[in-house]
């Protein structure tokens, strides 16, 4: 039987298939959305943001093989098959067929699209940040479809439809998630 993996050990994971700087924001971001949305429904934080920090695994060095990939370095890693199956969930109707059926795997199917867009919100603010963001923000820059044109919107409302969420409270929650670590994320830093 797996043990649960630490968080060093997820970022040492990470750390080991990711060199992009963006890449590794993506996945804090989702992390810190996931501990949220976990605290927030009285799930387990930390198993949460394990399964959000390490979700994009391979996506940096398999992009065509995304989730698949993630499952095997996973699976070699001796890591718990439920932590596997929500990383293979969230690419549901994108990259696999593994529907997303926990609470967990709704929320990280629901979340991780919506992230880049907040986070793209973010940077074309002044204050480059989430703390002033508001939903009306994001809402408004949803609508430009050529904005953040790879945060699937279609994705996106899928996951808000399996959560059974309305889309500006879970653009609320994902806001409140990147308020926790906007520092890290390399947000909240003013444009000269």
């Amino acid at each position: 039987m797996p043990t649960m993996p630490t968080r060093a050990a997820a970022l040492e994971l990470l750390h080991e298939h990711n060199s992009n700087p963006s890449l590794i924001n993506h996945a804090l971001s989702v992390e810190a959305v996931m501990r949220y949305m976990a605290r927030k429904g009285g799930e387990d934080e930390e198993f949460w943001a394990l399964v959000g920090l390490i979700h994009d695994l391979d996506y940096e060095r398999s992009p065509d093989q995304h989730c698949a990939r993630a499952a095997e370095i996973l699976t070699a890693a001796d890591w718990p098959p439920e932590i596997i199956r929500a990383v293979m969930s969230h690419g549901w109707e994108i990259c696999t067929d593994v529907v997303p059926e926990s609470q967990l795997e709704k929320t990280l199917y629901a979340i991780d699209e919506l992230t880049g867009l907040v986070y793209a919100c973010a940077l074309v603010r002044p204050s480059r940040g989430v703390a002033d963001m508001n939903v009306k923000s994001v809402k408004k820059k949803w609508k430009q479809k050529g904005f953040a044109a790879g945060a699937s919107r279609e994705v996106i409302m899928r996951g808000v439809d399996i959560l059974g969420v309305e889309l500006g409270a879970l653009i609320e929650d994902v806001i409140m998630g990147m308020r926790e670590v906007e520092a890290d994320i390399g947000l909240g830093q003013p444009m000269e």
